[in-house]
This record gives structure tokens, sequence and C-alpha cells, in this order.
């Protein structure tokens, strides 16, 4: 997870979600990753990967700093749009697993 700065709605402009998705995907063929679960919202985003390797750190540097390059470039706009360092947790798979895809799913609708 992560958010944008001063939670600025970073992923609302023209395409800006759509090229996260992309990137996203790139990412998980590049790292080996299984995405389970995603959202993209206008400030922030959730993802529940699996790993292959223990690579999420360099994965979500290659991630948010691959978006970030071509955001930028796209809006010329220098600086991070996101607000720090994103939060990862580890969760085992099972019941608690689910829970946190559903979780993720759910976030649109219960932020309206």
């Amino acid at each position: 997870m992560n958010r944008g700065n001063y939670r600025q709605r970073i992923f609302s402009g023209k395409g800006a979600a759509e090229a996260f998705e992309r990137v996203l995907g790139e990412a998980a063929e590049r790292f080996g990753w299984r995405v389970h679960a995603y959202v993209i919202m206008s400030n922030h985003f959730h993802l529940a990967v699996e790993l292959g390797e223990p690579n999420l750190s360099e994965g979500m540097k290659w991630l948010q700093g691959t978006w970030i390059r071509r955001f930028n470039r796209f809006r010329n706009w220098t600086g991070r749009p996101f607000q720090g360092r994103y939060k990862g947790i580890v969760v085992e798979p099972g019941h608690v697993f689910a829970q946190v895809c559903h979780y993720i799913h759910l976030n649109p609708v219960r932020a309206g």
C-alpha cells in the first residue's frame, strides 16, 4: 500500500491508473510475483502478491520508481508523488490471506 503525497489524487488523471496497472504487470513478470488482488484508488493503491523469491523490497522499488518516472515524464512533473515508502505486511496463506484480498476488493465500495 502507498498513498499520494498530501493524499493527492495521483491516479485520477488521464491514464494514470491504467499506466500503473501496466507497470504492475511488468513488475509481476520481472520479479516472479503472483498478483492475487489489487485496487488502484484515486490517491492510493493496495496489492496482495505472492512472492516466488524474497524480493518484495526490490520489486516495489522497481514498480514505484518505474511508474514515477513515467508519470512525471507524462505530466512534466518532478519529485515524488508518493508520501514515502510503501507499507507491506507478511500474510500467510489461508483464511487471513483471503480476508486481506476481500478487504482490497471492497476498498472502492467502502470509499463510496
